[in-house]
């Protein structure tokens, strides 16, 4: 299913009825990579996928994707269905953007999941990446994109899952040059969330691998004692792709935590 968001065409997927989850993937990701918790999550709840800007089936809105822009798009989804309130699940890039959500539309969120994500703005080094990164995409963005996957996976994931990291790689090639670089750009540009978290009254539930090389282990920790109420699931023998890597335990937790908060 589509949407018109100033004449460019947003792609989303709805499954189930009831109270509704939102799930929101990451960089080089489409809504696809939840099929299979669709699956189960659908069972109980009303879940809603949607493909943010540049990725999947969803054009590329402007020259930088930032993640105020991006939670606006997702609550225009949101409006169409008419959904007043929900349960956010962010994957990476995925999480930025769920923080982003819950700052612009905080009467809408019973319940934030960050899921191999944090809520720290880049630091210098980071910035600096984020614009090598660029330079890499314009010059061999295919080679990028091979490179990339495997590297988010814990040591010897990338083999066991080695049709599962093909099938990634596959999907993330929809991804076009500018929509890789507007999310990039609007990854070095986000502003830390800390005083968010600190402020939030509703549960927020930490997922993260102890093998991630991306959202180390140690600064998640350090976050999860900020709000309220909070929750954490430490992934043993995991990197940055819980969804895959450890599957039936994250669908799992996902599914008591929904149960709980929504």
């Amino acid at each position: 299913m589509k949407i018109d968001i100033n004449n460019k065409k947003v792609s989303y997927n709805e499954r189930g009825s009831g109270k509704t989850i939102v799930l929101l993937h990451g960089f080089l990701e489409n809504k696809n990579i939840w099929h299979s918790m669709v699956g189960v999550l659908s069972q109980d709840f009303h879940v809603v996928t949607v493909d943010l800007p540049g990725h999947g089936e969803s054009e590329v809105l402007d020259p930088v994707h930032d993640m105020g822009a991006m939670a606006s798009v997702v609550k225009e989804v949101l409006a169409s269905l008419d959904v007043k309130e929900c349960l956010l699940v962010g994957h990476s890039m995925g999480g930025y953007v769920s923080l982003a959500f819950a700052e612009l539309f905080p009467h809408m969120v019973k319940g934030l999941v960050l899921f191999h994500s944090q809520a720290a703005a880049d630091d210098e080094e980071g910035k600096r990446n984020r614009d090598r990164t660029i330079q890499v995409v314009e010059e061999d963005r295919a080679g990028f994109i091979s490179n990339f996957i495997p590297d988010l996976f814990a040591p010897g994931n990338e083999v066991r899952f080695e049709k599962e990291v093909a099938s990634l790689k596959k999907e993330a090639e929809k991804t076009p040059k500018e929509g890789i670089i507007a999310a990039v750009r609007g990854m070095k540009e986000r502003t830390g969330k800390l005083n968010l978290l600190q402020s939030m009254d509703n549960p927020v539930l930490f997922i993260c691998g102890k093998k991630d090389i991306r959202i180390p282990v140690e600064k998640v920790l350090d976050q999860v004692a900020m709000p309220a109420h909070s929750e954490a699931v430490l992934l043993e023998n995991t990197g940055h792709m819980g969804f895959v890597e450890a599957q039936e335990k994250t669908t799992s937790a996902l599914r008591h935590f929904a149960l709980r908060v929504l």
